[in-house]
């Protein structure tokens, strides 16, 4: 069995939690590093052989973070990017209705998954890019316990690709910023053991 800890990056000092922000290379804000924070010490005393993260900021700074209790290096890895969002990056689910009206009938209503984004990727190519970094993971024996930082959509898509579930599923994952998500897997299947945990971030904006 190979035990794989999945963490979403901290906020950011342009809001990740209202705005779509994709390979945009935005900061981790005070409160993100505090979340990264809570993270690592979370996880300080658990197992962790591997560490892979997005190469942006905003998850390799997190997984840093998370790294520094077990003497890793981190992995950077551009196929654990989050979607190019294109001409609609930094902007918000209403501004995207507003101002993208055709684009949004076709992706939040009609859920056309080959649809690129204004300027930028679709969902089909993400999950192309997402399948190389699961090829990866085969490479490793059984026993590894492996984290892995990264963005909603790739880790939603990840989940999605280790449990056989269909790609139009990874809406009906939410991942929270600086969640923790467990998945096991074994030569039979995966097995989700926690998902979108963040209780380690109580109290982080006292």
């Amino acid at each position: 069995m190979s035990r794989l800890f999945l963490a979403r990056h901290g906020d950011t000092e342009l809001n990740s939690a209202e705005r779509y922000w994709g390979c945009t290379d935005v900061k981790l804000s005070a409160d993100g590093l505090r979340q990264a924070e809570r993270l690592r010490d979370r996880l300080a005393e658990e197992k962790i052989d591997v560490v892979y993260s997005s190469d942006l900021k905003r998850a390799s700074v997190t997984a840093e973070t998370i790294a520094s209790k077990h003497q890793l290096d981190v992995n950077h890895c551009e196929e654990l990017r989050e979607v190019d969002f294109g001409n609609i990056e930094g902007l918000t689910y209403d501004e995207i209705r507003q101002l993208h009206p055709e684009f949004f009938n076709k992706y939040w209503i009609r859920r056309l998954l080959d649809l690129r984004f204004p300027g930028g990727e679709s969902i089909d190519e993400l999950n192309s890019r997402v399948s190389k970094f699961t090829d990866r993971l085969k490479g490793h024996t059984a026993e590894k316990t492996i984290l892995i930082v990264a963005h909603q959509g790739p880790l939603a898509i990840l989940i999605c690709q280790l449990l056989g579930v269909e790609l139009q599923f990874r809406r009906q994952i939410r991942l929270s910023l600086a969640s923790l998500s467990i998945v096991e897997t074994y030569s039979q299947g995966a097995v989700v053991s926690l998902l979108n945990d963040a209780t380690h971030l109580m109290g982080v904006d006292e």
